[in-house]
């Protein structure tokens, strides 16, 4: 089935790591695969979980919890795409428990979600938990952080006929907690103490305590390019993007305080185009589905080396080229972690606002849910938007939503000759999502 799969996902060959958790998943017995952010762990532990589910089996046969939401989607995705005839489900907070209740009378074989769901319906007895085999605990140290320990205890105690265990992680000081039930792992290392080969490091001094202005004359230098500005605190993240309205540049925002929907948003207009900067939290550092970055701007330097290696690894991925920014208040020292001295850059005075992305998002108020596809939107767009194949972009359908991205010089024109158009027979609201 492999080779249908990577046809699916229009991926040509496995890695080495990917090849490895196959062959050792086939020896049995527990896994502990430690693998940097962007390598393709993903794949790494869905191929040895495919070949171990049995079509002729009834009820939920594997379960994978993820530590956010964001992550957890995802996978749900990359399952679906690799065109398996499995059935699949995903269950995270932010929307109704009801609703997951309801798919679950018809158990999938495979089931994902986040750890506080999961348990909740595990107490609820919307799925039976006997039946699962095999376990997968992906970005596992990251829930351990996010303070999701005994969610797991109590799931993996209901677990009482598992017979294999899958534990994915991009740090190496991992201590595996009792409760996992794992002791001797097989252990597969593919990470490296060493920042990607391609990345360049260097910092820009700030005037003063504020770094604000620096960052804002840096962003001006960068002229828009894809970028990540990492923070460590929410109010940082807020902060940055109230500056960044004010100047009128767009931009997307990304922290954990934020409603499900907003979050998805923002990762969908990044990915697509629409926004071109990201402002986050170490929330995005790892796991998520986001396009390669040309820079990582660190605001807020992270307190440990692992936090900065993981957020560097969203640039210079795959002996790509990257750069990754500092930005250091005046008498603000550089971390102890880093070996060498960042290079130094002065900033130009003249500080000239880049300008924004060709594309805007269209928000469709339907989805999958609503038995809409991507070729329902081509359609509706091409022929009664008036676009041009070239104007019309990434387009993502999600359960009950889906996003399109259009030229921004149409996008406006495009709202208005579909207003009051039917998807499907089905009146739906569509309008420039914000």
């Amino acid at each position: 089935m492999i080779p249908k799969v990577l046809e699916n996902l229009k991926i040509a060959s496995l890695n080495e790591m990917q090849h490895a958790a196959i062959k050792a998943m086939r020896k049995g017995g527990d896994l502990l695969l430690l693998s940097p952010t962007g390598s393709g762990k993903t794949l790494g532990f869905l191929l040895p979980v495919l070949n171990l589910l049995d079509e002729k089996k009834q009820g939920v046969q594997a379960l994978i919890l993820s530590p956010s939401r964001e992550l957890a989607l995802q996978i749900e995705q990359v399952f679906r795409s690799m065109g398996t005839g499995f059935k699949v489900n995903c269950c995270y907070g932010g929307h109704e428990l009801k609703i997951e209740r309801n798919n679950l009378e018809h158990p999938p074989v495979l089931l994902i979600g986040t750890p506080g769901r999961i348990a909740a319906h595990i107490r609820r007895g919307s799925f039976e938990p006997d039946s699962i085999s095999m376990l997968v605990l992906d970005e596992f140290d990251k829930a351990l952080e996010f303070g999701f320990q005994e969610d797991m205890s109590f799931i993996i105690h209901q677990l009482k006929k598992l017979n294999m265990r899958i534990l994915t992680s991009a740090t190496k000081a991992l201590e595996i907690p009792s409760f996992t039930g794992i002791s001797s792992p097989t252990e597969l290392n593919f990470l490296s103490d060493r920042l990607p080969e391609g990345l360049k490091l260097k910092c820009v001094i700030a005037d003063g305590k504020d770094k604000l202005a620096a960052l804002f004359g840096l962003i001006c230098e960068l002229d828009n390019k894809p970028s990540l500005v990492f923070c460590n605190h929410r109010d940082a993240v807020e902060r940055i993007s109230d500056l960044l309205h004010d100047k009128g540049l767009t931009h997307a925002v990304f922290h954990g305080g934020l409603e499900q929907e907003d979050r998805e948003r923002a990762l969908i207009q990044f990915r697509n185009g629409s926004h071109r900067m990201l402002i986050t939290t170490d929330l995005a550092s790892r796991g998520l589905d986001i396009p390669e970055i040309e820079y990582v701007i660190h605001y807020q330097l992270p307190p440990t080396e692992n936090a900065f290696v993981h957020r560097n690894g969203r640039t210079a991925r795959m002996k790509a080229e990257g750069t990754s920014f500092l930005v250091l208040a005046q008498e603000e020292q550089q971390p102890a972690y880093l070996k060498e001295a960042p290079e130094q850059i002065t900033l130009t005075k003249n500080k000239t606002i880049p300008k924004n992305s060709d594309w805007a998002t269209l928000y469709i108020a339907a989805g999958k849910k609503d038995k809409i596809n991507k070729i329902d939107i081509v359609g509706l767009l091409l022929q009664k938007g008036k676009l041009e194949k070239q104007e019309l972009g990434l387009i993502e359908v999600l359960d009950h939503s889906s996003y399109a991205a259009v030229k921004r010089d149409k996008i406006d024109l495009v709202v208005q000759l579909i207003k009051g158009e039917k998807i499907k027979k089905k009146s739906v609201k569509i309008a420039v999502a914000k």
